[in-house]
Parts: C-alpha cells; structure tokens; sequence
C-alpha cells in the first residue's frame, strides 16, 4: 500500500468521489459509530479505510474505526496518509487470538485473511491458511456478539465453490460445487467455506447481522504488481517497457472488477444485503488471459509485445472463473461502472504517479 499525498488531496480522489456519489444513501447508517475493522491494510482494507474517510470528511460523519493489523509500524510506513487519520486508531495483534478492544462497537468489517504474499512465497502451510480463516473469524464472530456490534461483513471468496465446471459460464450462489478438501492449494476455499457455516451460525443464535460477500477477481491501485496476480504482472511489465509475459497458453478466463465497484459493492452488502445469504461480488465479463495480456500491452505507448510461453492446450477443459452477479444486481441495485479497459488505464496512471513521487 503506498499513496504519498495527505488524504485531501489523494491520489484516488476521483475514485473515492465516484464511490461517495453512488453510497451516499447508505452513510446515515455509520453516523456517529464506532468500527472494528479486521485486514484493514490490505487491498480490500486500503479501499475501506479510504472510501469510509473520505466519506467521513465530507458528510461529517464523526465515524471512527479500530483497524487490527499485524504490522502497524509497517502499515505507517506504508500509508502515512491513513495512519496518521485521528478517525483511525490500530491494534497490534493476530486474528487468531487478539485481544478484545474495549468498548462497544456498532459494525465490524472481516476482511482478515492469510496473507497474499505469505501465500505466494509459501511461508505458511496449509494448516496455518486454515485455521488463520477459520480460528480468525470465530474470533471476530465471538468479539461482535461481546462487543453488541449489529452488523457484520465477511468478506468470503468465489473459491469457495471449487473448481468451475468448463461448460458453466458464470458461478451463481446456488451452484452446489465445493473445493476439493484433499487439495492443499484449495484451503483458503475451504476455509471460507466454514466462516460462512459460522456466520449462518452466530446469526440464528445470537441474532447477530451476518452479511457475506463472495469476492472473485479485481485490478486497482493498491493491487501488488510482484506476486500470483496475472493482471498485476501485466501491468508492471508495461510500466517497466519490458514485454507482456503470459507464463502458461493464456487460455484460462477471467474477469476483473475495478477496486473503486469493489467498494461500492461491499459497503452496500454490508449496510443493505440480506443476514447470512452470500452475494456474489466480480465482473461477469470473462476474458482470455492471453487477450488480458493484450489489452494491457495497447495502452502503452508504442504498444509493447506479447509473449506466450507456452501452445494453447486444445484438448484441455477451460479454466474459468468468472461469477454472475444476477442476485446483487436484483437484490440490490449494484452493477459494474468501470469497464476493464479503463480500469487498467486508471491502475497504470496510479503506479506510475506514485511511482514518479518515489513511494516505490
């Protein structure tokens, strides 16, 4: 997370104005209130934290927040600008087993999950992931019942489901398909799974507002360029002149929601969505990888090459991941804003802006 400028004059001050403009309805309900909010630094958490402070300043809002985190010190470094928020105090400690913040506290946003570079460094095992999603959101569940929070967000995931079936274009939320428990790589998804049985749970028994948001795949500032993320290693390579690499055929689909929808969704999952019932949150519009690659590679100027490293498998299964978005766009109202190919733009013009300040 890196953004130099103070938060008056932020970097994503049109983002965070588009995100204000399609919420605004939905902030009477924080007014005055007190958050807890888990993974509160990282991509998911950036976006929170500077949406719910922006929106803080200009509705006058006096909302403050407690944000868990594992690193403050490093989060400070990281993200002066948000640290240095009297709206915003930290808490040293680890999901698993923090200490309870005293106080009451009327909503609680769990974004905390294993971390996204322990996972592509592989310096967790499996176990760890596990009980980090699971142990971590019985924790949380146990301090909103202590605390008398009335609203919960989980941020779930769309792994969730498994492998998606080559023929089944977009996942709905009824599709019965799980992720395989004797894969190791699939734990993150098994986890998930039960901290959605434990918020169902906590909401039939202590009455407490559960609402999950199913996350699938996203591009925007504060997005890692140096890790799994295909899109983020597409970017980068622009920016550094160097050629778009695709390190397998490029024929896996997927698809991309801008960082600034992301926020939308999640606020409004949390603050209008059904108790316990999941919403799937993501682009439906699918896209080859190799034409991912593409797309990146024509907006740079002149357009950079593209190059595949390995031969199209034609007599292998696609491998998508892409969500419908059917029950929130009817439930309730959202739809993507931001197409694909202005949400890199936006991510590039991000990177490099902060690039050329030296926050890298």
């Amino acid at each position: 997370m890196s953004n130099p400028t103070s938060h008056g004059e932020s970097l994503l001050a049109n983002d965070l104005d588009h995100i204000l403009a399609h919420t605004r309805n939905l902030w009477e309900d924080l007014r005055g209130q007190r958050l807890f909010i888990t993974g509160g630094t990282g991509f998911f958490g950036g976006w929170l934290l500077e949406s719910l402070l922006w929106a803080n300043a200009r509705l006058d809002l006096d909302v403050s927040a407690v944000i868990l985190t594992r690193d403050v010190e490093t989060f400070r470094k990281l993200a002066p600008h948000l640290a240095a928020q009297p709206a915003l105090q930290f808490q040293t400690g680890n999901v698993r087993n923090f200490d309870f913040p005293s106080g009451e506290f009327s909503h609680i946003i769990h974004a905390a999950t294993t971390a996204a570079r322990a996972t592509f460094y592989k310096t967790e095992n499996s176990l760890v992931k596990f009980d980090t999603v699971v142990e971590g959101t019985r924790r949380v569940l146990d301090f909103a019942v202590q605390c008398c929070a009335r609203n919960f967000l989980l941020t779930s995931t769309g792994l969730v489901y498994g492998k998606q079936p080559a023929a089944l274009t977009h996942l709905v939320e009824a599709y019965g398909g799980a992720p395989d428990p004797a894969n190791f790589d699939a734990v993150v998804g098994l986890g998930k799974r039960v901290a959605e049985f434990l918020c169902a749970f906590y909401a039939d028994q202590f009455g407490l507002a559960t609402k999950i948001a199913r996350c699938f795949t996203f591009v925007g500032p504060y997005l890692p360029l140096d890790i799994h993320y295909a899109i983020g290693n597409f970017i980068r390579d622009g920016i550094n002149h160097r050629p778009i690499v695709v390190k397998g055929d490029g024929s896996a689909v997927r698809s991309y929601l801008y960082a600034a929808d992301l926020v939308i969704w999640l606020w409004t999952i949390f603050l209008r969505g059904q108790v316990a019932r999941p919403y799937n949150v993501g682009s439906e519009d699918g896209v080859e990888i190799r034409a991912l690659a593409e797309i990146v590679a024509q907006e740079f100027q002149p357009p950079l090459p593209v190059q595949v490293m390995q031969p199209r498998a034609l007599d292998r299964p696609v491998d998508r991941y892409v969500p419908s978005t059917q029950r929130a766009q009817s439930e309730l109202g959202l739809r993507q804003t931001i197409s694909l190919r202005e949400a890199i733009q936006r991510t590039i013009e991000w990177n490099v802006r902060v690039g050329q300040r030296g926050a890298r």
